[in-house]
């Protein structure tokens, strides 16, 4: 497995990061996560956008030069022989000495690495109990590397042998999956939770919003108990649900039409 960090191409067994660097120590840094079908990097533009964003809100330096990064995810696909895969790409604050204030000038780490995309089956989901999201953080809109709650969730759902949980944030209102947005049909109606509820800014929710109309509103459990149809959308895809708690449902018309169209 090849790993490019910070300019240089090594594998991952020669790969170094300092045990001082920040995403290590308190998960401040951000990522990525972009599909790769045929050799093309999907809908990199909207990645990039959302990792501009990440860069201002968390005041990381990092001037993100698109070509540059652009040309070492490339590099990694090649030298790994991958056509369809997932590249994750990750920038942390970089080395800092201990505390919890950062070093504005500190080096940010860059660190790009790829495995073979796979596609996921439907998804058996539950709400999670065990923690709810912050919609108030703007924490909640960017793609940071600290995913705790996310893992708490997804845990509880392994344990209840279920593959996703649902997180709610404090009022009650739907957010997202551990690691996709959610989309449902309900009174023949696609609707997805705004951002402002603590939906993050997917790629594959920003694609779909504007590929076709939709609702934004805010989203109860109960409401998604009564719905017709229900997905998780990802960078690395479009995912029905076919278990809602205890309520079966199947693949509809909505998330088939998306999947072939997008």
């Amino acid at each position: 497995m090849t790993i490019w960090i910070n300019g240089q191409l090594t594998s991952v067994e020669a790969a170094r990061i300092d045990p001082r660097d920040r995403g290590f120590t308190l998960g401040d840094g951000l990522y990525e996560t972009i599909q790769v079908r045929d050799g093309r990097l999907l809908r990199i533009d909207r990645h990039f956008a959302r990792l501009g964003d990440g860069l201002r809100v968390l005041d990381i330096r990092l001037k993100l030069d698109e070509n540059a990064l652009t040309r070492a995810m490339l590099a990694v696909l090649k030298a790994d022989q991958l056509e369809n895969a997932a590249v994750r790409l990750t920038v942390s604050r970089g080395a800092a000495a201990r505390g919890l204030a950062p070093d504005l000038n500190a080096r940010p780490t860059v660190v790009i690495s790829a495995a073979p995309h796979v596609q996921l089956g439907p998804a058996r989901v539950m709400v999670a109990t065990v923690t709810r999201r912050n919609a108030q953080s703007p924490i909640s809109r960017i793609k940071t590397t600290n995913c705790l709650d996310s893992i708490l969730a997804r845990m509880e759902a392994a344990r209840n042998d279920m593959d996703d949980a649902i997180l709610l944030n404090a009022e009650g209102w739907v957010a997202e999956a551990t690691a996709a947005n959610i989309f449902a049909v309900i009174d023949r109606v696609l609707v997805t939770p705004p951002v402002s509820d603590g939906a993050l800014p997917g790629v594959m929710r920003s694609a779909i919003m504007a590929h076709m109309p939709l609702g934004e509103c805010s989203l109860s459990a109960d409401d998604l108990s009564r719905a017709d149809e229900i997905f998780l959308t990802s960078s690395l895809g479009i995912r029905p649900v076919i278990a809602f708690e205890d309520r079966i449902l199947f693949e509809g018309p909505v998330a088939s039409r998306l999947k072939a169209e997008l």
